[in-house]
């Protein structure tokens, strides 16, 4: 596993906050799902490769220009500087967002179809995983087989706050699906005992 660092820690802590972490030696899932044009997501990239992530997070909906350049990017950069390169990760659709959200984007169909379509561009321009709600694995697999390695937020135990997610499952569900990762963030840091709360999700799983 890892420890995923978001943009909130980014923004408090910076580079040298990453760094801090990283030098212990765990793993760093680094989730700042880069979305810009190819060019500045590449410059941002290369920012943060010597930081050495295990992963890292850009969004699908940049395109495949900017997907291309960043898979390329960190080959090309990680090859020169003798770095192991990271699992570069593409974003679907954000597990706070459900087909109500879509109709207010002016997006046609359902999200289940927005994530096919994404999870094929990630393929597409070469990406190594896919970042998504546990709810559309199964379809995921379906279509796309098991190319990419599939990362899933929303997580949530039995009995769990919902908080801001609207798409979400329990471990056990999501791994039948066909996770291979899953990010638990609040149910274990928002909980007045961290390790009981860890302790229970692994007894689920």
């Amino acid at each position: 596993g890892a420890f995923k660092l978001g943009l909130e820690y980014f923004s408090a802590n910076g580079p040298q906050g990453i760094k801090l972490i990283s030098d212990t030696g765990v793993k760093i899932f680094l989730d700042l799902k880069f979305h810009d044009i190819p060019n500045t997501v590449a410059g941002a990239i290369k920012a943060i490769l010597d930081l050495q992530p295990y992963m890292f997070t850009v969004h699908l909906s940049g395109g495949y220009n900017m997907l291309h350049k960043a898979n390329e990017v960190v080959k090309e950069y990680c090859e020169i500087n003798s770095l192991k390169k990271p699992i570069i990760l593409g974003v679907s659709v954000l597990t706070s967002i459900d087909n109500n959200d879509f109709l207010s984007l002016g997006i046609k169909g359902k999200v289940e179809d927005q994530v096919i379509r994404l999870a094929k561009l990630a393929k597409d321009a070469g990406l190594d995983g896919l970042v998504s709600s546990a709810k559309e694995l199964q379809i995921i697999r379906k279509e796309i087989g098991q190319d990419l390695i599939l990362v899933t937020p929303g997580i949530r135990p039995l009995g769990g706050e919902i908080n801001d997610q609207k798409r979400i499952v329990t471990p056990s569900q999501a791994i039948n699906n066909g996770a291979n990762y899953l990010v638990i963030g609040r149910p274990i840091t928002a909980s007045n005992d961290p390790r009981k709360s860890l302790d229970d999700l692994s007894k689920e799983i």
